[in-house]
């Protein structure tokens, strides 16, 4: 499983071990397992969502160069990598959460640490996150909708949402699968009781990245034909996050 590369690995790896220990973080700087085998993966996607977004770091950040930033990013990755829960890997629906958006915590680091807003650093993670989007074509997108959306899953999500009360994994998320009630508009709905991502950002002090990360689920389902009502969200306060799904006229077209 290949990481940045060569020797370039090898000291990425040596600036990974000290900021962990400059973080406190006792002695952990290994990637579980199931993540690992994933690690190519994710650093691709990683690299491919910054170079998405070069021409609004040159903006946003008055440079000409932008290789250093995307390096101390990749770098922050790797951090994040080390500190990513483990919560049943395959097994587990909200593995895959943790693996296409914790990155958005590392480029949030570095850009906190360079001085950006807040709400610049927002802009940069919900474009960087809508382009990549939009790299796989809207037939495929809207699959992917219609297969979320299908009997299949939603027994899959109602299955998993009455196993997530076990708290098996301390990380993890725990929520209700939630039936439309005779006047909803809603197809289903989830209720978040407890955040995989809350419980990272108050371990790992990532709180003002937060909202970043939750404003990403509208682009997220709106870009796979699927309408996204919430209203509350754990992150803001409230006592669980309120998601609400029904098709957009793309799926329903199409039945």
């Amino acid at each position: 499983m290949s990481a940045i590369g060569g020797k370039a690995d090898i000291s990425g790896r040596a600036t990974v071990e000290l900021q962990l220990e400059a973080r406190g973080d006792p002695g952990v700087s290994e990637v579980h397992p199931y993540y690992e085998s994933h690690r190519s993966e994710m650093e691709a996607s990683m690299r491919m969502r910054l170079d998405l977004i070069d021409d609004l770091l040159q903006q946003h950040l008055s440079l000409t160069d932008t290789a250093p930033v995307k390096s101390d990013m990749m770098q922050e990755f790797e951090v994040v990598l080390t500190q990513m829960p483990y919560v049943g890997g395959a097994e587990s629906r909200m593995s895959d959460f943790f693996m296409r958006l914790l990155g958005f915590m590392a480029i949030g680091r570095v850009l906190q640490r360079r001085g950006v807003p807040k709400d610049v650093i927002a802009e940069l993670e919900l474009e960087s996150f809508k382009r990549h989007m939009l790299t796989v074509s809207e037939v495929e997108r809207l699959e992917a909708g219609r297969k979320f959306m299908s009997d299949d899953s939603k027994a899959l999500i109602r299955e998993q949402a009455a196993r997530s009360h076990e708290q098996k994994y301390q990380g993890d998320f725990v929520y209700d699968y939630v039936e439309p009630g005779p006047n909803d508009t809603f197809e289903f709905g989830v209720n978040y009781r407890a955040c995989g991502f809350c419980k990272f950002a108050a371990k790992h002090g990532d709180r003002e990245i937060l909202p970043n990360i939750c404003g990403l689920d509208f682009a997220a389902y709106d870009l796979r034909g699927i309408h996204l009502e919430r209203t509350q969200t754990l992150a803001q306060g409230a006592s669980y996050c309120n998601f609400r799904f029904s098709r957009k006229p793309a799926l329903k077209s199409e039945g």
